[in-house]
């Protein structure tokens, strides 16, 4: 299975054989006033998709070295991500990138996993935040002050940053996995539940990368293997 590429701000992920689903809370909620110190953006790429890790990023950006053209990920061509990429991880002050693997995935379900990957990412920045700025409208348990941000990466240059960051590294991750298994076009989709991808799941069914939990993928390997669901 291939990895992402280490890099010396990148959160350590180790996947454990039972793990206590993090609660999100909205307990954490934005004060009046700021205090001042290191604000981080904070946002996470492949919810949605039928295979593959969620990865998140958090990311300090230096006010004195601003990266111009920062947006939300989606709407950024192809082209223009990767150079935002790369632009981003020699300007930020610190970075990390983490993820939640497909295991994760299936046992403590999506959001539970979304967040357990964003607490990842924070907890492996080099430097402590006083604040993290979440993208939408749920907030991990963190050990910092934090607020939720609804279309965050669209309004928010840290947040966008993080999402460039974290869609950039799961793509990378979704194209090495197409040289292992071409068959399912993960380079294309990265996943996603397109027509090609579900008609590739029909033909030879799913492999350990695809997240069974999802609806999709467990009707068709149910089909598959003439299991009868619940």
């Amino acid at each position: 299975m291939p990895q992402t590429k280490p890099e010396h701000q990148m959160a350590t992920t180790k996947t454990a054989t039972r793990l206590t689903p993090p609660a999100p809370t909205s307990r954490q909620a934005a004060l009046l006033w700021d205090p001042p110190g290191l604000v981080a953006g904070v946002d996470e790429a492949g919810r949605g998709p039928l295979a593959g890790p969620v990865v998140a990023a958090a990311v300090i950006l230096d006010d004195l070295n601003p990266i111009d053209g920062l947006n939300d990920s989606k709407k950024l061509t192809e082209r223009r991500r990767e150079q935002l990429f790369l632009e981003i991880k020699a300007k930020a002050l610190c970075f990390s990138i983490a993820q939640a693997s497909v295991q994760e995935i299936d046992e403590i379900n999506i959001l539970q996993a979304t967040m357990l990957a964003m607490q990842r990412a924070v907890a492996g920045l080099r430097l402590k935040p006083v604040k993290a700025l979440v993208d939408g409208n749920k907030i991990p348990m963190l050990d910092v002050m934090a607020e939720a941000i609804v279309q965050g990466d669209a309004r928010v240059n840290c947040i966008a940053a993080a999402s460039i960051l974290a869609k950039v590294t799961r793509d990378h991750y979704m194209c090495d996995l197409h040289e292992q298994l071409p068959q399912y076009g993960f380079a294309s989709h990265k996943g996603y539940g397109t027509k090609a991808h579900l008609d590739a799941l029909r033909m030879v069914g799913a492999c350990e990368h695809h997240r069974r939990s999802f609806s999709p993928v467990m009707l068709l390997h149910a089909a598959a293997t003439g299991q009868v669901l619940a």
